[in-house]
């Protein structure tokens, strides 16, 4: 595949995410006492439990989207990706301080599935009241 073939669909997936964002309900709107909230991030490869991937998102409750979807990290992966939006939200709407979610990619890479996954520990903070 040559550079600006890539460069290009990496540009439509971005763009796609931001239209995405752009159209989700803010999550200050759905979740009104939410003060802060931090998610740990590991992604790994299914056959071994060792994470490949893994970072600290601390969210901007105040403007950012009820939305919470991370690209696959294998730059071989086509059209995969996570979406632990429900989840999250489920258990920032129930008030849990410390909550997982886990998902598997729903990509594929040449003609077999992704074998990455997921794992999501989050941490919130909530106003009185």
């Amino acid at each position: 595949m040559n550079f600006r073939k890539r460069r290009n669909e990496a540009a439509e997936r971005f763009a796609e995410r931001k239209r995405r964002e752009d159209a989700a309900p803010r999550l200050k709107e759905r979740v009104r006492t939410l003060a802060t909230l931090k998610l740990e991030v590991e992604e790994m490869h299914d056959t071994s439990d060792t994470a490949r991937a893994k970072h600290v998102r601390h969210v901007v409750v105040a403007s950012a989207p009820a939305l919470f979807a991370f690209p696959c990290g294998d730059t071989s992966c086509e059209g995969g990706g996570y979406d632990i939006t429900h989840a999250v939200m489920r258990s920032l709407e129930a008030h849990a301080e410390h909550f997982t979610a886990d998902d598997r990619c729903n990509g594929s890479i040449g003609n077999s599935p992704c074998k990455r996954a997921l794992h999501v520990t989050g941490t919130a903070t909530y106003e009185p009241g």
